[in-house]
């Protein structure tokens, strides 16, 4: 039996932000906390939200001091302002790190405690305020799940947060929130949502309706994600990548991620790399790694992506999908460790203590062959490059 939990709104399309307020006043919504970060002041981002919400008569609080990889510190400064503010809502806007700091927030305000207590296995499903979740890079499909991810500074853990409280309740997926953004961000936020799909398909929690999602993420974002890169104008690619990263999202949320997400949250954590950077060093690695385990799984991840015909077999298709998961990495300069200018005596110091916190974050056991910490640390040694 498969328990689905979705958003209770979403809007989907270029110019769905101009929906937002339609889609707050079916919920009763109207004294909205914006949670922000200073790029999205800097570029007018933020004030066009902010004037779709005012044109509306809505009383806006603004936080814009979000950080990559919220931190604990951060966090607690955004639930401060939360508490005082009177809002009714937490609106996230921005990519991951603004959405997982709304998320935090909304869930604790009106039970606030230590945030190290919220981490998994710990599942926080009772609410706290609703959470609006409005994405503006094509990666990790936050809007539609129930996960959140913290970096604890004191320890170096990036503490992985699930609950049904992180759930949002409405959802604004618009592509032309992504139009222009510089290849970089474009590639590692969409080999980040590339990723979702893969692991929510093989992972050991998946389900039909996970797997439809995922199938579909993965026939939207594979024969996009260079046009992507190298056309940031491309609209109809933009579209393909916003929409591919929502079911990515709402695939992994119903069925959980896997080996790779589990290595790549202490990769970010102790060294720094973005969320999906890390994702794209690890993904042909381990899957290889894993490949034998779920051998017509993978398969079918070939034939979606298009990188291997219907009726070829099972092992001539995953051979196809690690070549192109290393070719796509070549194409789109995404680094080694090594060349990303990691030191190799740091990273085989702390690969032990990556290890332990994968396990710990419970993700590697949904993967098709679950790996003990020797196998995860001999990964960590491979992929450094």
């Amino acid at each position: 039996m498969a328990a689905i939990n979705l958003p209770r709104i979403i809007r989907v399309g270029g110019g769905a932000l101009a929906e937002l307020p339609a889609a707050m006043g079916q919920c009763g919504f109207n004294r909205p906390f914006v949670v922000t970060d200073g790029f999205l002041v800097q570029s007018g981002m933020a004030a066009k939200l902010v004037g779709v919400l005012e044109a509306a008569g809505m009383a806006v609080t603004l936080f814009s001091d979000t950080v990559p990889d919220p931190t604990v510190a951060v966090v607690e400064k955004a639930l401060d302002a939360l508490v005082w503010s009177g809002s009714d809502c937490v609106i996230g806007f921005g990519g991951g790190s603004p959405i997982d700091t709304a998320k935090v927030i909304a869930a604790i305000a009106l039970n606030p405690r230590p945030i190290p207590s919220l981490k998994a296995p710990v599942q926080t499903d009772d609410g706290g305020l609703p959470i609006i979740a409005v994405p503006t890079t094509a990666g990790t499909g936050s809007e539609a799940t129930k996960f959140t991810i913290v970096t604890d500074e004191a320890t170096s853990e990036k503490m992985l947060c699930a609950g049904l409280a992180f759930l949002p309740t409405i959802a604004i997926v618009d592509f032309e929130l992504t139009m222009g953004k510089p290849a970089r961000l474009t590639a590692d936020t969409g080999i980040d949502s590339l990723t979702h799909a893969i692991e929510a398909y093989v992972s050991k929690k998946a389900n039909p309706f996970s797997d439809a999602m995922a199938i579909s993420a993965m026939k939207l974002i594979a024969p996009n994600i260079r046009t992507a890169c190298a056309e940031p104008g491309n609209r109809a690619a933009r579209e393909a990548m916003m929409v591919g990263a929502h079911h990515a999202g709402i695939a992994f949320s119903n069925a959980s991620v896997a080996l790779v997400h589990g290595m790549s949250r202490p990769v970010g954590a102790f060294f720094h790399v973005p969320h999906g950077l890390s994702n794209a060093m690890l993904l042909p690695a381990v899957t290889a790694f894993s490949a034998a385990s779920a051998l017509g799984r993978y398969a079918d991840c070939a034939r979606a992506m298009g990188v291997a015909g219907e009726a070829e077999g099972d092992q001539a298709a995953v051979a196809r999908l690690l070549e192109e998961l290393a070719a796509l990495n070549c194409d789109l300069s995404v680094p080694t460790p090594r060349s990303h200018g990691i030191s190799q005596e740091r990273w085989l110091e702390v690969a032990p203590e990556m290890a332990r916190q994968a396990i710990a974050s419970g993700s590697p056991g949904n993967n098709p062959r679950v790996a003990d910490a020797g196998e995860i640390e001999r990964l960590y040694a491979e992929v450094f490059g």
